[in-house]
């Protein structure tokens, strides 16, 4: 790259975009690389604030930050993930399909440490839709070393890829409602409607929905009749206080499925179990499902769909994020809850 006077460009050919800002109204790409410069552009250049632009020059060490971006891109995006063109030296990472974002976040921080390149990308673990925006990686100066260059896509693609999507799976759900109060009648139950709403987003397909008293032997046999059924992901729901009369946690245990968890860091939806009956997820869901907008159960309704085994690990990470801050407008997921670190 040479570095040259913008009085003295003329004829010669821009080896960069260039943006111009208009303070609080817009910001946009004034000149594509590869534009000839001619003498009407100087003023131009000069208005923007530009007393030099560079020059492209080829040089066997140097690769331009265009060619750069694409590289780390195309290092770094592996399945459901597709990429498009520079704009501005950036690259854009999309996702092909609705799914879950899973990001090798240690990955990303050592890519981040390499000089001249930088990588950005949604919160892992994160649902996105079909070609939104999940990462943006760029070289910072217009041209960056080849052996740089080849460190940061090695660690983009080593151990695995940086960023990858997991599809959504059409999951059939059974719904187990606890309670001797609803089982009676003396209380309309209301889990069925918001469980069938939560899991439509992820092409969730309704199997059935039981109700019985608070029974452990009953709430442990309808759980196996379901997984016998076919059922890929079970609800429980209520019963997950400790009050004395709750009995879905012991229901849960003695149905032979392996607990993972029983009381999550996460506000509200502490009170949550994870259990597997093989690759079935068994939830027990406490009754602040009802009537909250967001608790655990939504924070891991995405990683069930995406066929993701929840480990222990995963839901001690919740913690840092899982306090939901009630807003009175909620925009979740575009907010901190429950966006971990790992």
């Amino acid at each position: 790259m040479r570095r040259v006077p913008v009085e003295d460009a003329v004829g010669l050919t821009l080896g960069h975009d260039i943006t111009k800002i208009v303070p609080e109204r817009e910001k946009y790409c004034a000149y594509r690389r590869g534009h000839v410069i001619t003498a009407k552009d100087i003023p131009q250049f000069l208005n923007m604030g530009k007393k030099h632009i560079m020059i492209w020059e080829p040089d066997d060490n140097l690769i331009h930050e265009d060619e750069g971006a694409l590289r780390l891109a195309n290092a770094a995006a592996g399945k459901g993930v597709y990429f498009t063109q520079p704009s501005q030296g950036r690259v854009n990472l999309r996702a092909q399909y609705d799914g879950v974002l899973q990001v090798q976040t240690d990955q990303l921080s050592w890519v981040n440490n390499v000089d001249n390149v930088i990588f950005a990308t949604l919160h892992n673990n994160r649902s996105v839709s079909k070609d939104q925006n999940i990462a943006g990686t760029r070289v910072v100066p217009v041209a960056i070393d080849h052996n740089v260059l080849q460190e940061a896509e090695r660690l983009c693609c080593e151990p695995r890829s940086l960023i990858t999507v997991k599809p959504y799976q059409p999951l059939w759900v059974a719904v187990i409602t606890t309670g001797s109060e609803v089982n009676n009648g003396l209380i309309r139950d209301g889990f069925g409607k918001v469980i069938r709403r939560k899991i439509i987003p992820f092409g969730g397909r309704w199997m059935s929905q039981v109700t019985v008293p608070d029974d452990a032997d009953l709430i442990s046999m309808e759980i196996q009749n379901f997984v016998a059924e076919g059922a890929q992901l079970i609800l429980v729901t209520g019963g997950m206080s400790v009050d004395t009369d709750d009995a879905t946690p012991s229901g849960i245990r003695h149905s032979g499925a392996e607990v993972v968890f029983y009381g999550a860091p996460v506000l509200p939806g502490s009170q949550f179990m994870l259990a597997y009956q093989g690759t079935v997820p068994i939830c027990g869901v406490p009754g602040g499902a009802l009537f909250s907008r967001r608790t655990t159960l939504d924070l891991l309704l995405p990683r069930f769909f995406c066929g993701e085994i929840v480990s222990r690990a995963d839901i001690a990470a919740l913690g840092h994020g899982g306090l939901c801050e009630e807003c009175k407008v909620c925009h979740y997921p575009l907010c901190p809850f429950g966006k971990s670190s790992i």
